[in-house]
């Protein structure tokens, strides 16, 4: 049976049976990692060594609103570059979970995470303005491979996509994906990554 961290900053990490968590991408051994350094050792002193996590899903609503994202994760194995936290107040972007996503920003259109240590998938819910790339490359900056939004998928439009749609890249050695919708706005909800 596939086990399960969940990590709160107002409850302590317990552990449960993956089939009845919903929104789980069905990825077994998986954290929900917050921004603090104390849960970290607090999950791995109660998870067993032989089921440590594989996939760290990031928990952002320990984040404030407007706070520039970078090293808050870096205890989980990525940092963020021209990243901030944000509390959506316009309708067309939506929330997937929680009330706080992630943005590009100070650049508009362009958000980065590199891993510490090379992953094999990374998934998030993306909402746009923008036909949205998001690209995965090698320790040496080479591009591995790509997956698309080809269109915007503002909610309350006529997009033939829904708000918070999936995207996600699987390949091995990814040691930093970046985000880009050109002359347009996105949100990031849900970021996940697997080793």
């Amino acid at each position: 049976m596939a086990k399960q961290a969940i990590l709160q900053s107002h409850k302590p990490p317990k552990l449960r049976d993956t089939k009845f968590a919903l929104d789980n991408f069905n990825i077994p051994d998986q954290v929900v990692a917050a921004d603090w350094q104390s849960q970290l050792e607090e999950a791995t002193d109660e998870v067993a060594t032989d089921s440590v996590p594989s996939c760290i899903s990031l928990n952002l609503e320990d984040l404030k609103c407007f706070e520039v994202v970078e090293h808050q994760y870096e205890n989980w194995g990525v940092i963020f570059n021209n990243c901030l936290a944000i509390q959506p107040s316009n309708p067309a972007f939506p929330t997937h979970s929680g009330v706080t996503v992630l943005m590009g920003s100070p650049r508009g259109g362009f958000l980065e995470a590199t891993f510490l240590q090379p992953t094999n998938w990374v998934g998030v819910f993306v909402t746009s303005s923008q036909r949205l790339v998001m690209s995965a490359y090698d320790s040496d900056r080479q591009l591995i491979t790509q997956t698309v939004l080809p269109t915007a998928n503002l909610a309350n439009s006529d997009s033939t996509m829904p708000p918070n749609t999936l995207l996600s890249i699987a390949a091995n050695g990814i040691h930093s994906v970046t985000f880009c919708a050109f002359d347009g706005q996105f949100i990031l909800d849900n970021f996940r990554f697997c080793f």
